[in-house]
C-alpha cells in the first residue's frame, strides 16, 4: 500500500550527494519531492552509529527519491538541511503505508 496523495501535503527539493571533490561535495539534479513534513527534534542514530538530534523528517513514497546521508535538501520555507539517514518502511504486503522516512539535521 502506497502512501495516500492527501497525506503528501508539502513539498522539498532533494539534491543527491554523489561524493566530495577537490572543491567539496558533489551532488546530483535537484528532485523536486512530494511529501509528509514533520519539523520536530528528536535523537535518532546515524549510519555510523553515532546519536545526533534530527530537526525535521520527510515522509514520501517508496519511489520518490534517493536520498543517501549527506545529500542537501530544501525545505518549503528555504533552509537547507542534509540528510542524516533514509529508512525504508515496507509493510510487506501488510495493509501498512509503504514509504521512505529520511532524517534530516
Amino acid at each position: 500500500m502506497r502512501l495516500p496523495g492527501m497525506w503528501l501535503r508539502h513539498q522539498v527539493t532533494v539534491e543527491p550527494y554523489e561524493g566530495d571533490s577537490a572543491v567539496g561535495p558533489l551532488y546530483g539534479d535537484p528532485v523536486v519531492v512530494r511529501c509528509f513534513l514533520e519539523e520536530k527534534n528528536r535523537l535518532v542514530r546515524a549510519p555510523d552509529g553515532r546519536e545526533v538530534t534530527s530537526g525535521a523528517t520527510v515522509y514520501c513514497r517508496l519511489d520518490a527519491v534517493d536520498a543517501p546521508p549527506e545529500s542537501r535538501v530544501t525545505l518549503p520555507g528555504g533552509r537547507q538541511t542534509t540528510v542524516i539517514d533514509q529508512l525504508r518502511r515496507d509493510g510487506g504486503g501488510l495493509p501498512l503505508p509503504d514509504h521512505l522516512e529520511v532524517q534530516l539535521v
